[in-house]
């Protein structure tokens, strides 16, 4: 069980001259799904990016996001073990983070098309119970403007960074950091309401207040790390391990299972504050339920004994019995020894797959459209391109009709998916339409060599490890093609 108290949350002060140094990066104007435009190029006046984040990488990114405090004592001392509450008196952070979402934005975005309950959610928190404000279709700002005044609602809208620029450059750069998804909700709640009851995530919470206040209330997790979402009644959960009001520029994180509730106080007209949640079903269970069939599969083959069959009965017995216990336990002690010589790769393919179909695209997704530059040739110096984007799995052979299973290799990458699908659930229809045109199949053959790419700064055609030059040479076209690797 974890315990909090009053002092494990950090009070700290953010002066100006300890923010991080100004990343290169632009800024981005808004681009809705029905406007692309392109959003790279921009004058040297126009270049003067007033965010307190650094985006030279995703360590700086996340470093910068919650200076003071450093990475390793924050992964240390907090992760998954207590809330943190940063406080900045800077005010320039103050306005950036005001600038990530306003009220001006929501009238602009239900022109664009938002839907109740796919989009945006409307709740208020009644006697402890959330209560559900949706109209039926599309979303009209009046009406929602309405909702909101007559019944003092909480608008929940879904994953904005589909749609505002800004946040799209954060959370993609805090995938490539955390190599998880990140989603993000903003809540939008007037004075002296609360729009969800007391209840704990499954996910890792990052706070971002943008607008106002926010009265935040904290309690000892009943299920720490917890799995699954649960709303916590009111008499249940005890007195608060952590009392805080949010102003705006603040951060506030705490782990997944933490039970929380927030309050707009008396005397502010709105809160607008950005919740980013990770690491959803992303412990070492979830790895080992992805690893442990193909591992077992494996040995299976390689074993006679786990080929061998099982007591006549055994299905028909009311319990599996001592000697079927100590087989079992045998056989596993055998596959964990195997594990920890690193005999066997782990395979943890649905996971990879499942990251890097559902992750946000590089951030210059729009230059992307069609490979850059030169194509590759035996004498060029190459190198692979978007490596936070790529991951390479050995799989079976899809649809192989051979009674031997063959063994691919797969190069998958996001660079072709959509940001405004992100993090909003897909068919499975449309997972395996997206599994196909995201990734590239090689033989078996390829991998030392796709290997090779993925851990050199820079590699000559050239001296790939494969048996011909062809084969060289058509590797570096294909990755090409894909706008994976680029010619020096």
């Amino acid at each position: 069980m974890c315990c909090f108290n009053s002092n494990d949350i950090l009070w700290t002060y953010v002066q100006t001259e300890k923010m991080p140094k100004k990343s290169k990066t632009p800024s981005v104007k808004r681009r809705i799904a029905d406007q692309e435009q392109p959003a790279v190029k921009r004058s040297k006046e126009e270049q003067s990016d007033t965010s307190p984040l650094c985006f030279q990488s995703p360590a700086t990114l996340f470093e910068s996001l919650i200076q003071p405090m450093g990475t390793d004592r924050f992964f240390s001392e907090y992760w998954e073990k207590k809330p943190l509450h940063l406080q900045r008196s800077d005010p320039g952070t103050a306005s950036y983070y005001q600038s990530l979402f306003q009220l001006c934005d929501l009238q602009s975005l239900c022109s664009q098309g938002l839907e109740y309950y796919r989009d945006i959610n409307v709740v208020r928190c009644v006697n402890g119970k959330k209560k559900l404000l949706n109209k039926e279709g599309r979303v009209k700002h009046s009406v929602l403007n309405k909702i909101m005044s007559q019944n003092k609602a909480t608008v929940q809208y879904h994953q904005p960074q589909r749609f505002k620029d800004e946040l799209w450059r954060i959370q993609e750069k805090l995938e490539c950091f955390f190599g998880a998804l990140v989603g993000s909700n903003i809540y939008i709640t007037p004075e002296e309401s609360q729009g969800l009851p007391p209840h704990y995530d499954d996910v890792e919470v990052f706070i971002l207040q943008l607008q106002g206040q926010k009265h935040w209330r904290l309690y000892n997790p009943t299920v720490p790390l917890a799995a699954e979402y649960s709303v916590q009644s009111e008499d249940s959960i005890g007195i608060p391990t952590h009392d805080i009001i949010l102003k705006a520029g603040d951060l506030l994180y705490f782990p997944r299972g933490t039970i929380h509730q927030a309050r707009t106080p008396a005397g502010v007209n709105c809160s607008i504050h950005l919740t980013l949640s990770t690491y959803q079903r992303m412990s070492w269970g979830d790895l080992l339920l992805d690893v442990f069939p193909s591992l077992l599969c494996g040995r299976s083959r390689r074993e006679v004994s786990l080929r061998e069959g099982m007591a006549r009965r055994l299905l028909l017995s009311s319990s599996a019995g001592l000697h079927t216990n100590k087989r079992l336990a045998a056989s596993l002690r055998a596959l964990a020894d195997e594990m920890e010589t690193g005999a066997q790769d782990l395979g943890f393919t649905h996971m990879k797959r499942d990251f890097i179909m559902n992750r946000l695209p590089p951030y210059c997704q729009q230059q992307l459209s069609s490979p850059s530059g030169k194509s590759p040739a035996l004498e060029d110096t190459v190198i692979l391109t978007f490596k936070d984007h790529v991951v390479i799995t050995v799989e079976p052979r899809p649809q192989s009709t051979d009674d031997a299973t063959e063994l691919v290799v797969f190069v998958l990458h996001s660079l072709k998916n959509q940001r405004e699908g992100h993090m909003m659930g897909d068919s499975c229809d449309d997972q395996e339409e997206r599994s196909i045109s995201t990734g590239l199949q090689f033989p078996l053959s390829y991998l030392q060599a796709l290997r090779q790419l993925q851990l050199a700064e820079q590699l000559v055609v050239a001296q790939l490890q494969l048996p011909t030059q062809e084969d060289k040479l058509n590797l570096a076209l294909a990755l090409w093609s894909e706008n994976l690797l680029r010619v020096l």
